[in-house]
């Protein structure tokens, strides 16, 4: 059974940097496009950024590149998303979650078949 547990979320001030950890049980990462996926309060779940170790490939949404850099341990089956210069708009239950080969956009959530519990990211001072 696949498992993901999401870790590293909290309160920052605006231009300040969080880590969040996605550990992953069940699966060795390369089985899956292991993505980073967040929901802020009155809106819909958008993908920020997502990994494929098999094929080594990265991507981001416009509004986190520079900003954010997605990377993994292979030998802890783990994935990481490091935000740094974080601003308000960042603020938003962060969740990761797997998907299998699909014909899907990494950054829709339809395309994610396993997921995380969440973590909160709150910007602010």
């Amino acid at each position: 059974q696949v498992q993901l547990v999401e870790s590293g979320g909290g309160l920052v001030q605006p231009g300040g940097s969080l880590k969040l950890s996605c550990a992953v049980s069940g699966g060795t990462l390369g089985r899956f496009t292991i993505g980073w996926l967040r929901q802020a309060p009155g809106k819909e779940r958008e993908g920020v950024s997502c990994i494929n170790t098999s094929a080594n490939n990265t991507y981001y949404i416009d509004s986190v590149k520079g900003r954010f850099t997605i990377s993994s341990d292979n030998a802890k089956n783990t994935v990481y998303l490091q935000m740094n210069n974080l601003k308000p708009e960042d603020t938003a239950v962060y969740y990761c979650a797997a998907a299998y080969p699909s014909g899907l956009s990494w950054s829709s959530p339809a395309a994610y078949y396993h997921w995380g519990q969440g973590t909160q990211v709150t910007v602010s001072s």
